[in-house]
């Protein structure tokens, strides 16, 4: 699979300077992490799973997460279970492509319960999503998580959700921070990314961020996204991917905006899809996105299709980052100093930008680079392209 991979190679070849390179299950961990994008969550208990999962590959999603927590019912646990157990069959005796999967699970017990149950399809298991994560919690997900791959044989990796009101509040934050830590690193190998889980957080103040605001205009969340990037995210190798929060509003359908892509030439449509997207309350997904970036998060938690592209579109390297991540990283460079960007509109200090240069290479692996006159609005309308 690859970013932009379901349009055809004629049409990526006009966007991309540099294209996103292929990967699958079996990639190195370090490119996995970073070529997660929008990952997509679904119910356990849809019963056309099998179907959206290929539907959605289709679509150019390339990480999902099979709920069984927070989107279905206490007593749906079960045949969520079971469906899981049918659909990954099902799956895996079309042979089809599928995305990155992963399921979130309740209870360590569940992790040693589905793997087995799943028999020969477990081979199209990435991992678990593990919630409200805790030094206190984690050790008995991750331990579990270590006893399943060693009976399958498969190689699984965790995202720990971190949400829980302790590491929200004020007075437990560093120590349940520290003690994340500690797990984490303990079990770095089997460790994918960090996702962040903001509407828990929002929830134990009785907060909900309107449609024109970010995660990042509400303070109290604003401030434990700061201290999770300072603990968890740092660039000297001791840090972990971690993702951005959940976007709740999905109003827009791609149906309603596709008819403005096919009029004419795209050159020259820039603002009237921009305010297309403003109308249908993706101007704040995109002002977020953006914003995660700013702050070290990659990738993005989504709970709706139509915000897939929109994040992918946004994650891809343009040609101006990709040339100053270049210029800083010439062997040459290596004792520092401060040039002038080729685009002459900056200064580029070789020792303070270097974790930014290797971040955007890594980002531009997986992502692609655009061509020096493509933007986010050509490579939205690509990734919408029927």
């Amino acid at each position: 699979m690859r970013h932009f991979g379901h349009i055809s190679p004629a049409a990526r070849e006009g966007l991309f300077f540099q294209e996103p390179c292929a990967f699958d299950a079996d990639s190195p961990a370090r490119m996995l992490s970073a070529a997660l994008g929008a990952t997509l969550y679904s119910p356990a208990t849809r019963p056309r799973l099998a179907d959206d999962v290929i539907k959605q590959a289709g679509l150019g999603v390339v990480s999902m997460v099979l709920c069984l927590e927070d989107s279905i019912d206490d007593a749906e646990v079960a045949d969520g279970e079971a469906n899981l157990v049918r659909q990954f069959a099902d799956l895996a005796a079309r042979g089809t492509e599928t995305p990155l999967l992963f399921i979130r699970v309740r209870a360590p017990e569940q992790i040693t319960d589905l793997v087995s149950r799943l028999g020969g399809s477990v081979r199209l298991l990435s991992g678990f999503v593990l919630p409200k994560f805790t030094e206190e919690r984690g050790v008995l997900f991750l331990e579990a998580l270590a006893s399943a791959e060693a009976a399958s044989g498969r190689r699984l990796f965790a995202m720990p959700v971190l949400e829980s009101p302790e590491l929200l509040h004020l007075e437990t934050r560093a120590d349940v921070l520290q003690g994340i830590a500690r797990t984490v690193n303990k079990y770095r190998e089997r460790v994918l990314a960090l996702r962040l889980g903001v509407t828990d957080f929002c929830s134990a103040y009785g907060l909900r961020r309107a449609s024109d605001m970010t995660a990042y205009d509400v303070q109290i969340v604003s401030a434990v996204i700061g201290d999770v990037v300072n603990v968890l995210g740092r660039a000297d190798g001791t840090g972990f991917t971690i993702t951005g929060p959940v976007w709740e509003y999905f109003r827009l359908q791609e149906r309603m905006f596709k008819p403005q892509l096919r009029r004419s030439p795209f050159a020259g449509r820039a603002e009237e899809l921009r305010t297309a997207l403003i109308e249908h309350d993706l101007d704040g997904l995109l002002r977020e996105i953006e914003l995660d970036r700013a702050n070290g998060l990659l990738g993005k938690t989504c709970i709706h299709p139509s915000h897939v592209v929109p994040v992918h579109a946004l994650s891809v390297v343009s040609h101006e980052e990709f040339s100053d991540a270049q210029d800083i990283l010439r062997p040459e460079r290596g004792g520092g100093g401060v040039l002038r960007s080729a685009y002459t509109n900056k200064m580029n200090e070789v020792k303070p930008h270097r974790a930014w240069a290797e971040r955007t290479l890594q980002r531009a692996e997986v992502f692609g680079v655009a061509k020096e006159d493509v933007g986010f609005v050509e490579l939205l309308a690509a990734g919408l392209a029927d």
